[in-house]
């Protein structure tokens, strides 16, 4: 009798995935990570192998949640598992450089959230470490999965391919709300030491990580402006770590900026502007950026992230205009394995496109993108605009 072939996916050799942190960064990565094998056709199969966190009836409802086959305390134990080959970071920023520079040298593959890190000199340490893996087969990516909208990988390609011609202007805009009531608890989010910044780190590193990247050149130099409205909020119990019961009866200081706007320059010398934000009244999540050149503009708007806006300054002026490009064709970034045309996808799917790179990425030996090096580059982008703020908005120049 003819056995039964395996399947392609029980085939692929596995790719067995620990993760530390579980809240909504560790829920959307899971997500990422238990759909990609279900949508693409991968040379590895990902496991979820076992997921980390400090509280232990968390952690172990979370791994039951989200499919992880086994929950741990300490994330030196989960790097030191045997059965964990790629470690994902999910954790606020001020460890980071610790989790991810340990799981390089024990020989595991990282995936680390943005921004890479709390400083210039952590997110250094943490380039050099996956250089130094690198050589050794290890392979290092940071989370910015924006750039995983098929609308901004589209945009990428179009920019690639000359359709902007030289470029002028780029302009972003990041705007939350979720802090404009005063009474909002104090959380780890607001604290310097383990956020690092406020909506600059949290929301600007993820719209200068995508001018960058949509540009395709890194910026030059900044001009700032920051602004923290409210100073002082109320402690939800002692959830904010390094504050004692006693202090955690009242309120505590909001140590980092709750806006910033900034001008910056790109290396070629068109002009950029930016402004993130959790004070926009009514705006959830509105991230919206645009690109003008000599030859046309791209403009996206993440609310309406299945769509492209893009104007040809080289048609005749009778009927140009910016055209409504729908990005659901199989032609289209990452549309091939989805849905037919029309049929929209979300938020979730960018981590099941970060998570299929990576995985090609892994399985090919190739370096991904975006590497830590280009996580330091934004840290020295976030690293100048605080700078430039210190020196009263003189425009501060940035080490390449």
């Amino acid at each position: 009798m003819a056995q039964p072939q395996q399947s392609e996916e029980a085939e692929a050799p596995p790719l067995r995935i620990g993760m530390v942190g579980y809240a909504f960064m560790g829920a959307a990565h899971s997500q990422g990570w238990r759909t990609v094998g279900r949508v693409f056709d991968l040379p590895r199969r990902p496991v979820l192998a076992a997921i980390c966190g400090r509280d232990e009836a968390a952690v172990r409802r979370a791994a039951h949640r989200h499919g992880w086959a086994a929950a741990e305390t300490d994330w030196r134990a989960l790097v030191e598992r045997d059965d964990v080959d790629l470690v994902d970071i999910c954790t606020p920023g001020d460890s980071h450089a610790e989790i991810a520079v340990a799981a390089l040298a024990a020989g595991k593959h990282v995936l680390c959230e943005k921004p890479l890190a709390n400083t210039v000199e952590e997110a250094q340490a943490m380039s050099r470490a996956a250089e130094e893996a690198s050589a050794r087969g290890q392979l290092a990516m940071v989370g910015f999965n924006y750039r995983r909208v098929p609308a901004t990988a589209l945009a990428r390609r179009m920019v690639a391919e000359g359709r902007l011609g030289r470029l002028r202007h780029v302009r972003a805009t990041y705007l939350q709300d979720w802090l404009v009531d005063p009474q909002a608890p104090l959380t780890w989010r607001l604290l310097r030491e383990q956020a690092g910044s406020g909506s600059l780190g949290d929301l600007g590193a993820h719209i200068i990580d995508l001018a960058q990247h949509l540009a395709g050149e890194p910026l030059s130099g900044v001009s700032a402006l920051t602004e923290t409205f409210v100073r002082e909020r109320p402690l939800a119990g002692t959830a904010a770590k390094g504050l004692s019961a006693e202090t955690a009866a009242g309120t505590g200081q909001v140590t980092v900026d709750d806006a910033a706007l900034f001008t910056g320059r790109f290396t070629s010398g068109a002009l950029a502007s930016f402004e993130a934000t959790r004070y926009a009244t009514g705006r959830k999540n509105a991230l919206r950026i645009e690109l003008n050149g000599d030859r046309g503009s791209l403009a996206f708007d993440l609310e309406r992230l299945n769509e492209l806006f893009y104007h040809d300054a080289t048609e005749p002026g009778t009927h140009a205009g910016f055209r409504r490009i729908l990005v659901t064709e199989p032609d289209h970034p990452y549309l091939d394995a989805w849905w037919p045309p029309g049929h929209g996808l979300g938020y979730e799917h960018t981590f099941v496109h970060q998570a299929r790179d990576l995985v090609e990425a892994i399985a090919s030996g190739t370096a991904p993108s975006p590497s830590f090096a280009d996580g330091l580059q934004v840290q020295r982008v976030l690293a100048a605009v605080e700078e430039s703020v210190e020196k009263n908005s003189v425009y501060t120049p940035i080490a390449v």
